[in-house]
């Protein structure tokens, strides 16, 4: 089979598989960068009590971090599947931006929740880079799986 063959017929499961595996390395890769922003940190909140602050917290970072990443991912997915698929113009730019709005809903509500349930919790350094990594490892999957399966024309079942 060649590789437009393959991607013609991808599964759900082959697209969930390779949206798990990019959601991983994306996790690894921004905790890394992450780890070098936030070194010398000893104490972040994860969030705090007002909208406009001048400190620094986890889910604070987390938000346009999240929303860039969804936003990119969401092209570069579009643009390198291999398959027959919806035009970028209208339908992948639709999809870039409402990507980025979902991104931004999920977590400032998840932050809003989080705050009103939980006050303000300061982590580690170590503890802000996991929470990082997990919220850019599971948006990169689940922005993957969106995209691909909104920009097939022929998914298989």
């Amino acid at each position: 089979m060649t590789n437009l063959e393959t991607a013609q017929n991808m599964s759900q499961a082959e697209i969930v598989k390779g949206s798990v595996i990019g959601g991983i390395s994306n996790a690894v890769i921004n905790g890394g960068i992450q780890y070098f922003m936030l070194k010398g940190e000893t104490a972040i909140p994860l969030t705090v009590n007002t909208i406009i602050n001048d400190e620094h917290s986890v889910l604070g970072a987390a938000v346009p971090l999240a929303v860039i990443l969804a936003m990119i991912l969401t092209i570069i997915a579009h643009l390198t599947l291999k398959a027959p698929k919806r035009p970028f113009m209208p339908g992948g730019l639709w999809l870039t931006l409402k990507h980025g709005l979902f991104t931004f809903g999920s977590i400032v509500s998840g932050a809003i929740v989080w705050q009103a349930m939980m006050g303000s919790v300061s982590v580690s350094l170590t503890g802000a880079v996991i929470t990082l990594s997990l919220i850019a490892g599971i948006t990169a999957a689940v922005i993957n799986y969106m995209t691909i399966s909104a920009s097939l024309l022929n998914p298989a079942k």
